[in-house]
């Protein structure tokens, strides 16, 4: 149901999605509940790896990557889709201009600091900073912001991590941000649109 019901209280206090419940053990926070996974069901090495300064770059990445990724590559999809799908009114296109600037800024650090020469965040296998970093920036592409486009270094990265996962689960996993453009005609209840409307246009300031 909806995350700000009764219902999703009992799961994270937060009453925010990401959120997992366990028995009786309930988890928010995305990158919390990928490591107790991880943990709990004692994953293969390279997810998440036992060699203590490897693990220590996983968490370096994940550290950075919600002030900077996270920051910046989600906001194009509220800005081209899910903004004037709630309010009703398209934003003007310097306010994604200004997001794509601060997008580019971090996606050149990503490269420069995290990938450099590498096939993946922290060496030669995939990992968990891989996984969190590709899901923010599928997001753009969804909404038609191809940032791969003119970046080798980094769509020879989006492929490995593609070839990793495999390309059939990569693309399930990411069908719904892929096809959000289809969102534009779908009707939304009006209440949803009030609760969420003043929300979305916060997370923008």
């Amino acid at each position: 149901g909806p995350s700000n019901s009764e219902g999703a209280g009992k799961v994270s206090l937060l009453k925010k999605v990401p959120a997992l419940k366990d028995g009786d053990f309930t988890l928010a926070e995305c990158t919390a509940i990928l490591l107790y996974l991880s943990r709990k069901y004692n994953t293969p090495d390279h997810w998440y790896p036992s060699d203590i300064q490897k693990r220590a770059q996983v968490d370096e990445y994940l550290s950075w990557h919600h002030a900077n990724i996270r920051a910046n590559a989600p906001k194009t999809m509220w800005i081209k889709v899910l903004i004037p799908l709630f309010t009703g009114q398209p934003l003007p296109s310097e306010k994604l201009q200004e997001v794509m600037e601060g997008l580019s800024t971090s996606l050149k650090q990503f490269e420069e600091r995290f990938l450099q020469d590498k096939a993946f965040i922290i060496g030669s296998e995939i990992s968990l900073a891989d996984l969190v970093a590709i899901v923010e920036l599928m997001q753009p592409v969804g909404v038609g912001c191809d940032i791969f486009e003119d970046r080798p270094r980094l769509m020879e990265w989006r492929r490995r991590v593609e070839d990793a996962v495999g390309k059939e689960l990569f693309f399930q996993a990411h069908e719904m941000i892929l096809n959000i453009k289809e969102l534009s005609n779908v009707q939304i209840d009006p209440q949803l649109k009030e609760h969420l409307a003043p929300v979305l246009m916060k997370m923008l300031k």
